[in-house]
């Protein structure tokens, strides 16, 4: 690989906990609480449980290969070495949902929390701020970026922590417990998509592989450290929001936690309005982080021949993959505008799902095809924990496209028109991926 296509190899495992932690900590603050309107209180623990098992046996074998083959493209890379170029296109279509449609619903959250704290305030104006001020961080290098991304982590952290410091003594059982499972088992299953949002995007550290120091050795300490770091959050900020009001009240809108502290406290109290505030960092830091993700997809789909070559291009003197985050800013700007906080999330998931069980498949099929390709890090128990992160990941996706059948078409929709520019512009004979990764 030539230098002018190859990132800089600075990030350390406590960069990796802060980007794995900081890609998906937003999904604490916000979008999981419309899981509560479809399943209620238990409807939705039970549905977050049963994702929780998904993504630690799924984090658990992908890390086998992220660390078998540390390159910036991820589950595109890794699909395409297992299955062929169709395989590689629809893991890289899927990802670049997941992450291009996960940034403007964080971006229309980041505008309601900010609309909460200064109604003045426009909602997609500032979601469109927060898009040219992150995109301009990142332009800066990697290294800017994962030290931004560990401050803004470490923030979010702390203030989730003072959240629950908050709000716990102000738990009751009778609360958590009124009218728990609405629409029965069904519920459970509506519920998926945003159980999958407390975790979703965490498989974005692949995307930096290519950057980290001695990755055989640090990868697996970032990936494990942020998915336990992130379950023992999301199960205690789930259950003791639940305990202090009628949930119902917290159950669609986009903004749960700082409304949360404004019951328990009073909407005026200057604690109140000072954790709306800083509210934001988690926000930004999965926004940050997500920007970190899709940019290194999409420049690996350049440098592969997926998409235009100049999607590859880096800047000269910081290594950043410029026109990567400029274009994928541009698509996420576009998104802002057309879809609503729900609806992106469910698109958002539906791209992560398709990419766990093609991850997964890809597992598999290497171990098969591939014996003698070194595996710093195996996956525990297989084949055990690879089997049940894809039959957990294809439960899940059906249940997705059953409850939510017109934003699976467009999905859906959207991956046949790229498999059909792909085919008739004889892209999968293209040969340039075999010779990037072998």
């Amino acid at each position: 690989m030539s230098s002018s296509h190859s990132l800089k190899k600075v990030i350390r495992p406590i960069h990796l906990w802060a980007i794995g932690v900081g890609l998906v900590i937003s999904g604490e603050y916000f979008g999981w609480n419309y899981g509560w309107g479809v399943a209620g209180t238990i409807g939705f623990l039970i549905a977050t449980l049963v994702i929780t098992l998904l993504y630690i046996t799924f984090i658990f074998s992908f890390t086998e290969l992220t660390t078998s083959i540390p390159q910036a493209g991820g589950p595109f890379t890794y699909t395409h070495r297992a299955m062929g170029p169709i395989g590689g296109l629809i893991a890289g279509y899927a990802t670049a949902v997941e992450f291009l449609l996960a940034t403007p619903a964080i971006a229309l959250a980041l505008g309601n929390y900010l609309h909460f704290l200064h109604p003045a305030l426009p909602v997609l104006g500032s979601g469109v701020a927060f898009y040219i001020l992150l995109t301009v961080v990142n332009l800066l290098g990697i290294k800017e970026s994962a030290l931004f991304s560990l401050i803004i982590t470490l923030l979010a952290v702390v203030e989730l922590l003072i959240y629950l410091g908050i709000v716990g003594p102000h738990f009751k059982t009778s609360n958590f417990l009124h009218d728990a499972m609405p629409f029965g088992w069904k519920g459970v299953f509506n519920a998926l998509p945003f159980a999958i949002w407390l975790y979703v995007c965490i498989e974005g550290i692949a995307m930096v592989a290519e950057e980290v120091k001695d990755p055989h050795r640090n990868i697996p300490k970032g990936y494990i450290s942020a998915i336990l770091t992130l379950m023992l959050l999301a199960i205690a900020v789930m259950v003791f929001t639940g305990g202090i009001t009628d949930w119902k009240l917290l159950s669609a809108i986009d903004y749960p936690l700082p409304e949360a502290i404004g019951i328990v406290l009073g909407k005026q109290n200057g604690i109140t309005k000072l954790f709306a505030g800083i509210g934001l960092f988690g926000l930004i830091a999965s926004f940050n982080g997500i920007i970190i993700s899709y940019s290194r997809q999409l420049f690996a789909l350049g440098r592969a021949g997926y998409l235009p070559a100049f999607m590859s291009t880096l800047s000269p003197r910081r290594k950043a993959p410029y026109i990567s985050l400029i274009i994928g800013g541009l698509l996420g700007v576009c998104a802002l505008y057309m879809g609503k906080t729900d609806q992106l999330v469910i698109l958002s998931v539906m791209g992560a799902l398709v990419m766990y069980i093609l991850s997964m498949i890809s597992l598999f099929i290497l171990r098969d095809k591939e014996p003698a390709l070194e595996r710093p890090y195996k996956a525990p128990l297989y084949p055990w924990f690879p089997g049940i992160a894809l039959f957990l990941s294809i439960v899940s996706l059906v249940a997705i496209i059953y409850t939510y059948p017109m934003l699976s078409l467009i999905f859906f929709a959207g991956l046949v028109v790229a498999l059909l520019i792909f085919i008739g512009m004889g892209r999968h004979k293209h040969q340039a991926v075999i010779n990037l990764i072998s």
